[in-house]
């Protein structure tokens, strides 16, 4: 059974299996929120969903990044992601139709962020994670 099912905005329904949220800034004892630390922030996201679904392909949403006017420390200036971070495993009917329905699945390990620590569902989840393009993004795997 899902968590949820999201609609993407090309109609395809795709089925949450796993969601891992955490607090994008949580722990930060010192410094600022900055594009260094941002990047390293994604590229651990990016690791961590690798690790943790092998074999399934990993796609970023990519970010907004808000840059409030700021005194730039000595990392640049400020940068701020959303405050929740998202690592999600996603489902849905085979991409290739020459599959049988009941025996394959495309499959599809999401990061994104978001503002709050809700759980997508419907066409209310973020804009941007709703937008991906599944059917070049997935792949299909035999159950």
């Amino acid at each position: 059974m899902a968590l949820a099912r999201v609609v993407l905005t090309s109609g395809r329904p795709v089925d949450l299996a796993e969601l891992r949220m955490s607090s994008t800034y949580g722990g930060l004892l010192e410094g600022y929120p900055c594009k260094p630390l941002n990047d390293r922030r994604i590229d651990g996201l990016l690791r961590s969903a690798r690790h943790a679904f092998p074999g399934t392909p990993v796609h970023l949403v990519t970010p907004p990044r808000d840059r409030p006017d700021q005194y730039a420390g000595a990392f640049g200036p400020v940068e701020v992601l959303p405050a929740v971070s998202c690592v999600g495993s996603f489902r849905s009917a085979a991409l290739d139709p020459a599959h049988d329905r009941a025996l394959y699945r495309s499959v599809l390990t999401v990061v994104w962020f978001q503002p709050t620590p809700r759980v997508p569902s419907g066409c209310d989840a973020e804009p941007a994670l709703r937008d991906m393009s599944w059917d070049h993004l997935a792949t299909d795997e035999e159950l």
